[in-house]
């Protein structure tokens, strides 16, 4: 196994086990419901350090029974164990670099909105090949993905979006997708078969609970209309008005959620974009801070995408933060994505190790 002793530093299994048990003695305690949120915090953490401890103890064993069948000489079991140390390598690489996410959200859901941006009716076919993009990508990494809101397009595609995505580094993972995405192709809305250029535009925020979310809404800030949801027509249409909008007044940013059937729940669904909004919101003030302090500040612009499609008139995807790139562009378009993801939150300037 190469390098298999820094795989166990980097994870700290000790450290692991030992935060394991301390949260596990909190569970014991006669009180510890008497705070329901802090307790499902707590046995949220539960949760995510006994996946974590099992994965790597269970790694432990599978290198020990390795070990002892190679001791055995038997050139009968050469090519199995090639094949089982090959597996296991990569299982070990994927759980290394997950003990590298450890901003204060990356072990937390995430919100994940896309807009269409410059280009018109491409640029909102656009914005939906990237929904049904990390769809895939969700479906194939074990996340659960659910559409909270969505403004179809005038013609073709959507013009917006927004994804709950649910599972274990979801947001450490997903982070990496912020900012404009751009595709390069010959655009099937141009009779003449034109290449055209469309942009679309990805945000990816923390779900938190209240009390994680270190900011305070006030209900007097927040003004709410209710609406009829937009849908297709039929039997679909909805007679009640159960999307609703939240507008908080303070910052202006505005929230609507109408793909439930109940008011209560679209209201729910909105306040949880709304404190992830605003939890965003104070996290790039506090960074736009500290790169002015350092004379590192630049304005983010749109247009300066973090990462280009092109189909025509070659195959190609390209990070321009990190330079990777591979050829079979769709491939990623059906959601193999963890090479991009993984190589910048890796090698990134400025990114947190």
């Amino acid at each position: 196994m190469k390098q298999s002793s820094n795989y166990w530093s980097a994870f700290d299994l000790a450290g692991k086990k030992e935060q394991l048990t301390e949260l596990e003695k909190q569970v014991e305690l006669p009180d510890f419901w008497s705070d329901s949120s802090s307790a499902q915090r707590v046995m949220k953490s539960i949760s995510g350090l006994r996946n974590e401890v099992d994965g790597w103890n269970a790694i432990k064993h599978q290198v020990h029974d390795l070990i002892e069948l190679a001791k055995l000489n038997d050139e009968s079991l050469r090519g199995e164990l090639e094949g089982e140390i090959q597996k296991l390598e990569g299982e070990i690489e994927k759980r290394s670099f997950a003990a590298m996410l450890s901003g204060p959200f990356d072990h937390d859901d995430a919100i994940l909105a896309i807009h269409a941006g410059a280009g018109g009716t491409d640029s909102q076919d656009w914005a939906e090949m990237l929904q049904r993009m990390y769809l895939r990508w969700c479906e194939n990494g074990g996340f659960t993905a659910e559409i909270l809101d969505t403004t179809p397009g005038e013609e073709a595609g959507i013009k917006s979006v927004t994804i709950a995505v649910g599972g274990q580094y979801a947001y450490g993972y997903l982070r990496s997708e912020k900012g404009v995405h751009r595709l390069v192709r010959l655009s099937p809305f141009d009779a003449a078969h034109r290449r055209h250029t469309s942009f679309a535009l990805v945000e990816v925020l923390p779900q938190v609970t209240m009390d994680e979310a270190d900011v305070e809404i006030n209900p007097g800030d927040v003004k709410i209309d209710v609406f009829r949801s937009s849908g297709a027509g039929g039997q679909n249409v909805q007679k009640n008005a159960t999307a609703v909008r939240l507008t908080h007044l303070p910052t202006g940013i505005v929230v609507t959620c109408q793909n439930e059937r109940s008011q209560t729940q679209n209201r729910e669904f909105a306040m949880r974009i709304l404190r992830a909004r605003l939890v965003e919101l104070k996290h790039a003030e506090k960074e736009e801070e500290r790169a002015v302090l350092r004379g590192e500040y630049t304005k983010a612009e749109w247009g300066s995408q973090i990462r280009s499609y092109v189909l025509h008139p070659y195959q190609m995807v390209k990070d321009h933060r990190t330079d990777f790139q591979v050829g079979n562009a769709q491939s990623v378009l059906d959601g193999d994505l963890d090479e991009f993801m993984e190589d910048y939150l890796r090698n990134a300037p400025g990114v947190k190790k």
